[in-house]
């Protein structure tokens, strides 16, 4: 069967796509294999076939999964093409109308349920970042790429206040995340020392556990959608939300888009989303009460997908380490291709994820 009639892509951005190719150099996907399919005109083109009741979405459900949603096509289509809208509507149709097999099911749930709690997280992630596993499938990937945790660093916790400690600016909520607080709690941890010197008190509550982003993602709506009513009801109370994971503002930034239809949240949603800043943007924005001390080093700036093309921030990091004495900034090669991680994409498309990080190391 084709796409149900509950929020199926829409038509009229269906139809924005011209076909002009400009899309295809910088799809990580199109310049790994050189599949139309593969391409998001490729996969636009799918997605006006899913419209109709005859559609196999069996047969188009391998190219949707092989997108990472890095969003690089929205950045470089002339005629404004809302990639981003079709590909999340498009997941939500997949998983409800295309019947996967068990163990592709079961590995999907598993993984999103892991993840997403930071509770069994922390029980888990000393060992995952100690054990090797042989071979190159999913399960040794996961271990291939757990960072090396001590059980102390993976329970550590953020103050759930912190006082200003420079004149008072404003109240800021800092989005932990999932993953983040667990396997990297010391850019939650430099975030609040940040925002504190720059004169925000700042709350930093344990709930929600996960914003939603990585449901989402993976087409997982009725999920995505209770994550972020959650997410509104924790943090809805500060005058600006800080997120430092680019997937997450992504996701967090569109609840207005996710809840629109839901006439108990749409306006509260939309509220939401235009208090959520990345803790670059909000940074850049203000004139900087601290000096920094200097700092001599060449660094490459990585520019996450999530924040360059799905949020348009490419300006506000440099503009924040330009202030750094000492620090020269390299731009890399290539910066608009992804790096091949997108989520838990490293663990569901293994060689694709290994073969695009590759590429974004040696440039």
């Amino acid at each position: 069967m084709g796409f149900d009639a509950r929020r199926p892509p829409d038509p009229a951005l269906i139809a924005d796509c011209v076909h002009c190719g400009f899309c295809l150099p910088t799809c990580p996907t199109y310049v790994l294999w050189g599949e139309e399919m593969d391409s998001p005109r490729g996969r636009i083109v799918l997605m006006e076939q899913g419209l109709s009741p005859e559609a196999d979405l069996g047969a188009m459900a391998v190219h949707f999964d092989r997108c990472l949603s890095c969003m690089a096509c929205v950045t470089a289509c002339p005629s404004g093409v809302r990639y981003d809208e079709l590909i999340e509507a498009t997941r939500a149709q997949v998983e409800r109308n295309h019947r996967r097999p068990l163990a592709e099911r079961a590995f999907r749930r598993a993984l999103l349920t892991l993840v997403t709690h930071p509770a069994g997280l922390r029980l888990l992630a000393p060992l995952a970042g100690r054990v090797r596993l042989p071979g190159s499938g999913r399960c040794a990937a996961l271990t291939r790429l757990a960072p090396k945790i001590s059980l102390r660093r993976a329970w550590a916790r953020l103050p759930a206040l912190s006082a200003a400690r420079a004149e008072r600016r404003g109240r800021a909520a800092l989005l932990q995340g999932c993953v983040q607080r667990v396997f990297f709690p010391e850019v939650n941890r430099a975030t609040v020392e940040v925002l504190t010197a720059e004169g925000f008190e700042v709350r930093a509550p344990s709930a929600p556990r996960c914003c939603g982003a990585l449901a989402l993602h993976c087409g997982y709506e009725d999920e995505a959608r209770a994550r972020a009513r959650a997410t509104i009801e924790s943090l809805e109370d500060a005058d600006v939300v800080v997120v430092n994971a680019a997937g997450c503002g992504s996701a967090v930034k569109g609840y207005g888009r996710l809840l629109a239809d839901e006439p108990a949240w749409a306006e509260r949603a939309a509220t939401f989303a235009a208090k959520v800043q990345d803790v670059t943007e909000l940074l850049a924005g203000l004139e900087a009460r601290t000096r920094p001390q200097p700092l001599r080093l060449r660094a490459a700036y990585h520019d996450p997908c999530h924040l360059a093309h799905a949020q348009g921030i490419r300006a506000e990091p440099r503009a924040v380490l330009a202030r750094i004495p000492g620090l020269e900034l390299i731009e890399v090669d290539g910066w608009e291709v992804c790096c091949g991680s997108a989520g838990i994409y490293t663990l569901l498309e293994v060689e694709a994820a290994a073969e695009l990080g590759r590429r974004k190391a040696q440039a």
